[in-house]
């Protein structure tokens, strides 16, 4: 069973499953979800907890162990095991096919296991597909930016207020990629105004600017087309101190990519070939496939040459300003 974060609450009023797998790249959303599962387990009577952590010299035998005993007392017990890096190798992955074949019945033990963001690789390995058939699957990313300010709407509604559609999307822009800062600056909201509606300057006037950026969203919004968003992001990344090589890494490779499926294209294959070809693989496929769509090759090919002059400014080898040259870069990629 998949489920969201969203639909958990109302799953935990009936009885548990006995494994439950987190997954995700949003700690605000894994904590919440794994507290929420912890609390329903002991409100249902599971008075025993075995926390469990795996690290380079973790010994496989101990969930095995952990997985296999019966409690002194015949109390029923939650096997909590965290998966930091999200690579349990080949010992821990025969002893997560074991578990996911061997689980008790509903109403005995039960086993929370917690997974980082997993790659498309990772998904397709043997010990994740047991997982999945066998366990309760909850996906804990954190929403998209266009998604967000709908996230936000929810979590105040939890605390009795709500505010006009500009105030959500100012809180979205100045918390974007950091759901933890937003659960922060929603229960402010919470603590300096009573129940009700929020005006946007109450808003504005409570937020601080926590936006966290990243090269990750910056590659998004590029494919996208998303020149704002960009401009905001490189502003960002700049204030951070982000190291322009870094950030220029980042832009040239999605646009090298984009040139090569354009081109693999406009020689006649198809884009999923081009795509295969050029192992994009995952969400990005739709991503690439939209930008390629609406740009052509000699576009790309003068981006490419652009991300080239850059490479010069970096390296102090030409004049000017290398930031400025990046959101040019931007706009050279959102051209129609």
């Amino acid at each position: 069973m998949n489920l969201r974060p969203e639909q958990l609450p109302s799953h935990l009023q009936r009885e548990l499953a006995s494994l439950y797998v987190l997954h995700g790249d949003e700690p605000l959303l894994v904590i919440e979800a794994a507290d929420s599962i912890r609390a329903a387990a002991k409100a249902q009577g599971v008075t025993e907890r075995e926390v469990l952590v795996t690290h380079q010299y973790f010994k496989w035998d101990e969930f095995g162990l952990a997985a296999g005993n019966l409690s002194l007392f015949g109390d029923r017990r939650l096997i909590d095991l965290r998966i930091p890096n999200g690579k349990p190798g080949k010992i821990g992955g025969e002893s997560l096919v074991r578990c996911a074949r061997e689980l008790p019945l509903p109403g005995g033990d039960i086993t929370l296991i917690t997974l980082p963001l997993l790659d498309w690789a990772m998904r397709k390995t043997v010990w994740f597909a047991a997982l999945s058939e066998a366990g309760t699957m909850i996906e804990c990313n954190a929403p998209e930016l266009a998604q967000l300010p709908q996230w936000i709407s929810g979590r105040l509604a939890r605390q009795q207020q709500n505010a006009p559609r500009e105030a959500l999307d100012f809180i979205a822009g100045h918390v974007e990629g950091n759901l933890l800062a937003a659960h922060q600056e929603i229960q402010k909201l919470g603590l300096l105004y009573e129940p009700g509606a929020l005006s946007l300057a109450q808003v504005e006037d409570a937020v601080l600017h926590v936006a966290r950026y990243d090269t990750e969203k910056l590659r998004t919004a590029l494919l996208e087309g998303d020149a704002p968003r960009c401009a905001r992001l490189l502003e960002g990344l700049k204030g951070e101190g982000a190291a322009a090589p870094f950030v220029l890494w980042a832009m040239a490779n999605e646009i090298r990519t984009l040139a090569n499926v354009r081109a693999v294209i406009d020689g006649g294959q198809s884009v999923d070939g081009a795509l295969k070809a050029e192992r994009v693989f995952g969400p990005r496929q739709a991503l690439i496939k939209r930008a390629v769509q609406r740009l052509k090759g000699g576009g790309l090919r003068a981006a490419l040459m652009h991300a080239a002059r850059i490479d010069r400014l970096a390296k102090g080898l030409d004049k000017g300003d290398v930031w400025d040259e990046f959101l040019q870069l931007a706009l050279r990629v959102r051209a129609r």
